[in-house]
């Protein structure tokens, strides 16, 4: 396993970060324990999940997945970069009660007591915002977040969704108030299919030395070889990716992906991870397996190197926004 450093932070994390998002929905609590066994002895050491992981009436369910996964002992909670997120509605009904959602001071504390409890330990290493509150100003939410590393709970904040005017918004506010870290990550939409993050948040996050983490780096399994696994009988595509091939002209690109990479002899989904781990800035993705068969997948991409000439031909299938302001402004 290689490690780098989160951002400018001296805390060491993987290359490859854990997603536990499926843990509850789609992976049950046996499954997903020796899904986290197998990524810690791999040396995957940045496990990542939000307190509203479980979805519906089971919000919370995946943190106490993890929870309960701790609570076995053997040194399994302090191996781990604990990251979690906070701002989704945690009522079961899907309505909120006034407060008890988004970003302000009594949310984070109400949430992040909550998320203790449900992940059965003391303190959470990185706490993110989940989104964006446009209703609650940076020095609360800063106020907030320093009571709770003075109070030992969390660590470091980082921000997940957020545009780079936001970036720069929070760590300028951070900077003014002094003693606040401020953002130390970003988590955000980034792969070969959607690169727009190269335009404004990946640069933001570089000039304010935030750590990037791309979520969905095989954008719904669209580049993980969804079309040829469609003609061999495999799963088909839902979601973002079915969506995507719905449209001739994109699917005639995935195609041209697949196409590429079966002539260079590599898997898509390794390669699709291998591309994220050159990228400028990019501190790990997040792999989100549902099986140990995946992790494994996941993990071989650590070793995948990637020509020159291939980098080039990705390039070409999925061209980049261009640097901003010139990608919009001429």
């Amino acid at each position: 396993m290689r490690y780098t450093q989160l951002g400018r932070t001296g805390l060491k994390v993987s290359r490859l970060v854990l997603g536990t998002m499926n843990f509850g929905p789609q992976t049950d609590e046996a499954d997903s324990h020796a899904i986290m066994d197998a990524a810690l002895d791999a040396g995957i050491n940045f496990f990542d999940t939000a307190n509203v992981y479980g979805w519906g009436e089971n919000k919370g369910r995946t943190e106490e997945i993890i929870g309960s996964w701790f609570a076995q002992g053997g040194g399994r909670r302090d191996k781990v970069v604990l990251a979690t997120k906070v701002y989704g509605n945690m009522g079961p009904d899907g309505e909120a009660w006034p407060n008890h959602d988004k970003l302000s001071a009594v949310n984070i504390r109400r949430a992040v007591d909550a998320s203790l409890k449900r992940l059965g330990t003391d303190r959470i290493d990185l706490y993110q915002f989940h989104h964006i509150d446009r209703a609650t100003p940076f020095d609360e939410i800063w106020q907030a977040i320093d009571v709770l590393i003075q109070q030992g709970k969390i660590l470091y904040a980082g921000s997940s969704n957020f545009p780079g005017y936001k970036i720069a918004q929070a760590n300028e506010t951070a900077a003014r108030r002094g003693g606040t870290i401020g953002l130390v990550s970003e988590q955000c939409l980034y792969n070969l299919a959607e690169r727009r993050a190269e335009m404004e948040v990946i640069p933001a996050a570089q000039d304010y030395g935030l750590g990037v983490i791309p979520w969905s780096p095989l954008h719904g399994g669209l580049l993980g070889g969804v079309i040829k696994k469609e003609a061999e009988g495999g799963r088909r595509a839902s979601g973002r990716a079915a969506d995507t091939l719905a449209d001739p002209v994109a699917r005639k690109r995935i195609q041209a992906y697949e196409d590429l990479l079966e002539k260079h002899g590599v898997e898509p989904g390794e390669t699709a991870l291998a591309w994220l781990l050159t990228r400028p800035g990019v501190t790990g993705p997040i792999v989100g397996p549902r099986t140990r068969e995946q992790l494994d997948s996941a993990l071989r991409a650590l070793e995948l190197e990637l020509s020159e000439e291939l980098l080039a031909s990705l390039d070409e299938i999925f061209p980049g926004p261009g640097p901003s302001p010139e990608a919009f402004a001429w």
